[in-house]
């Protein structure tokens, strides 16, 4: 609707317009257009990741799997990546327990925060960072916060977004009681038993410390005021 809409206007504008003035409405009317295509470009990315999380939430593994891309990926800690729909749905069905939906008494809370997205002037693919904050546990057994920032790539196929690469980048899972201030170095960043029994495609692309040391996931936008890139140097 809005495009065609804006073809409308675009065509009442250069009917009524002198010659000398058709070039300036057609840079106009491109810059709207662009405009608009990143506008929804971004409304649908936080859509397709905000469904990716409800989806795990409650174990929907082959849904959450048909989000991807043909070649899509996707990396959790210091698990590596795994690499298609069908690697990506047994994987995650492999981490919570190996079962079409969740484990009686299970939680896995996949809390999405703080989007920040940015797409490409092409208007075909785009990059955005989020907070991860998990509620994971099993009833009567454990319980466990997670800590984390996803930086990941969609791309737009066949007019339909989807997710290229998600990186969840963990910075710990600790227990509920007493938290995080008692982890011990390298103690809240492991390599999961489903990623032992299930070797990934790929090998871990980082190196992430984890709490309490400090690890700042890079950064795919520039400072959105002064324009620099952001890196975890201390100045």
């Amino acid at each position: 609707m809005r495009g065609a809409a804006l073809a409308v206007l675009g065509a009442a504008l250069l009917t009524s317009a002198p010659a000398h003035a058709q070039s300036a409405i057609d840079r106009e009317i491109d810059a709207l257009t662009t405009r608009v295509e990143n506008l929804e470009g971004a409304r649908a990315v936080m859509k397709l990741q905000r469904a990716f999380g409800y989806y795990v939430d409650r174990g929907l593994w082959q849904d959450a799997a048909d989000l991807f891309a043909d070649n899509g990926s996707i990396e959790i800690g210091v698990d590596g990546v795994y690499v298609g729909r069908d690697r990506i749905r047994d994987y995650l069905k492999a981490l919570h327990g190996g079962q079409d939906g969740l484990i009686y008494g299970q939680l896995n809370e996949w809390v999405t925060l703080q989007p920040v997205v940015t797409v490409a002037p092409d208007g075909r693919s785009a990059k955005a960072r989020w907070r991860d904050l998990g509620m994971l546990g099993q009833h009567k057994q454990h319980a466990e916060w997670r800590d984390g920032i996803y930086e990941n790539d969609y791309v737009k196929e066949g007019g339909v977004w989807k997710i290229a690469r998600l990186h969840l980048y963990v910075n710990f899972v600790a227990p509920y009681e007493k938290g995080w201030a008692r982890l011990k170095p390298g103690e809240g960043l492991v390599r999961s038993e489903a990623s032992k029994a299930m070797p990934p495609d790929r090998p871990s692309s980082s190196a992430p410390r984890g709490f309490p040391d400090r690890t700042v996931p890079p950064f795919h936008a520039p400072n959105p005021v002064t324009g620099k890139p952001v890196s975890e140097t201390v100045k």
